[in-house]
């Protein structure tokens, strides 16, 4: 179980001074080797993007052949201080993440240390900004999604779990977490089976399986609808991706407080270490290589979907 470093975590980034630093802090505690705390200056404001990296037995860090799985916290920030005071739903990728981590640290001090490699990543944000969205209102970030993939997404991660609140729609109305289908380079492919036995184990539940369109997989800023930001970083990688989504019965917005369930966030770290654990061993797979391989010898590259396209300027009458 992961609950006591899911309260600590909570406790660390429920805070106005929530920063990278102290993040940083708070995983050495817990036995990291080294965490990169990078602070970026966007054009909404400034945040702290933070990387640790667990070596495993079999890891490609110690010259092994076991994959290495990225898990990455998307979010426009922990809070939206000072319209809103304290941790807002948008901040559960984080603090998935940084939980995650620390149990992952602890697992290693203790003895059961992962064969496959494991880099941990998101940013730390107590203040960032909101922005109109329908349903409900979507925060903002200070930094641009595609300056979020160069900070977050590695060449080192053979495969990406993106974590992201994803409870301001009508389209998952379910009380925990929701796995994506596998998207790799352009292409929305099936959902992995043995991701979806992780998931049933990590719930208990009959697994959940969260909506994905093409547009959700084309870059921020092209003027289409997105669902959120939780597969991005697929825009960034050829690695399969998969999203996984903490969400809601019903419609709540990403700027809202005292919205985060930490039984679903819980169950996330769960949901991420064992993932990672299979991933590592070859028990789980993203994705059916030769399907890919017939699918592109059949269709072709997607590709192409993963580059951002300027929006043409509407001509003012």
């Amino acid at each position: 179980m992961s609950w006591s470093h899911t309260i600590a975590a909570f406790d660390l980034l429920d805070s106005p001074t929530a920063s990278g630093a102290a993040v940083r802090d708070f995983l050495l505690a817990h036995g990291a080797d080294d965490v990169v705390v990078q602070t970026v200056t966007g054009e909404r404001g400034v945040t702290d993007f933070v990387k640790v990296t667990i070596p495993g037995t079999n890891g490609k860090i110690s010259g092994g052949m076991a994959p290495t799985l990225g898990l990455i916290g998307r979010l426009g920030g922990l809070g939206a201080r000072p319209e809103q005071i304290g941790f807002v739903s948008d901040g559960d990728g984080a603090l998935t993440i940084v939980a995650a981590a620390a149990k992952l640290l602890d697992m290693r001090s203790r003895g059961d240390v992962l064969e496959g490699d494991v880099i941990l990543s998101t940013h730390i944000d107590p203040d960032a900004p909101t922005q109109p969205h329908d349903p409900v209102p979507f925060m903002n970030s200070a930094v641009d999604q595609g300056v979020s993939n160069d900070y977050e997404v590695s060449a080192d991660m053979d495969a990406i779990v993106s974590v992201d609140t994803t409870k301001g729609n009508r389209i998952c109305n379910h009380r925990g977490f929701a796995i994506t289908p596998t998207i790799k380079d352009g292409w929305i492919l099936r959902v992995s089976d043995t991701l979806l036995d992780v998931a049933e184990r990590a719930s208990g539940l009959p697994p959940v399986v969260m909506p994905i369109t093409m547009q959700d997989i084309t870059p921020y800023g092209n003027g289409v609808f997105h669902v959120n930001s939780i597969v991005q970083p697929s825009t960034a990688t050829t690695a399969p991706v998969i999203g996984l989504a903490i969400v809601t019965a019903s419609a709540v917005a990403g700027s809202a407080t005292g919205a985060t369930d930490l039984h679903s966030v819980e169950g996330a770290v769960r949901f991420v270490i064992e993932a990672a654990k299979d991933f590592g061993r070859g028990i789980a797979s993203f994705y059916d290589e030769a399907e890919f391989a017939m699918l592109i010898e059949q269709v072709g590259s997607m590709s192409h979907l993963r580059v951002a396209h300027p929006v043409a300027a509407v001509p003012v009458v």
